[in-house]
């Protein structure tokens, strides 16, 4: 299934940001993680780069993770129509850069958690009109607990791509393999 490039885009770069704490670990400890995060996943419009907006921001990550962690389609759909009502989204086509026609779903004034929040809550609709939300995975690795968005057309993406998760347990499996006694 092939998705709207805004969607595939807002459904990474969620992902990426509910993955910037993972356990107790804070990657957007102060601003200058967050500009090196913003500089990585650019969101179009108006960044103040202030010590409120990295705040707003963060607050905006255990909402986005209870979408990979919603038990069903009906359960995904109250929070997404909870964050596209806190977020004032107001859906409109725009073009610019080397866009085509897209969807935005706030002005480029709005604060930025406001518009990441939004843009994520319609790349999530999608996933649930589509009945997609397989899609939304946690890494498989036993000492990861990132999500991720697979986006392959078999759906068999198994790792997240923050940490070396697929190698580490790829390289894990081959060693007990190997320490298996040989039967002939």
């Amino acid at each position: 299934m092939q998705f709207a490039h805004d969607t595939e885009l807002a459904l990474v770069e969620a992902a990426a940001l509910v993955n910037t704490l993972s356990g107790t670990d804070e990657y957007l400890p102060d601003q200058a993680a967050f500009a090196d995060f913003l500089a990585r996943h650019p969101y179009s419009g108006q960044i103040l780069g202030t010590q409120q907006e990295l705040e707003s921001v963060r607050a905006l990550r255990p909402e986005l993770r209870s979408l990979w962690e919603a038990p069903d389609r009906d359960a995904a759909a109250l929070i997404v129509n909870r964050i596209l009502a806190e977020s004032d989204a107001r859906p409109y086509l725009t073009r610019h850069d080397e866009y085509d026609w897209h969807l935005h779903v706030t002005e480029p004034e709005a604060p930025l958690a406001q518009r990441i929040a939004a843009e994520a809550a319609m790349a999530f609709l999608d996933l649930i009109r589509m009945d997609q939300l397989g899609r939304l995975k946690i890494c498989d690795a036993t000492d990861c607990d990132d999500v991720l968005v697979d986006l392959s057309k078999n759906q068999s993406k198994r790792f997240c791509a923050t940490g070396n998760c697929g190698n580490r347990m790829n390289v894990a499996a081959y060693r007990a393999r190997r320490r298996q006694p040989q039967t002939s």
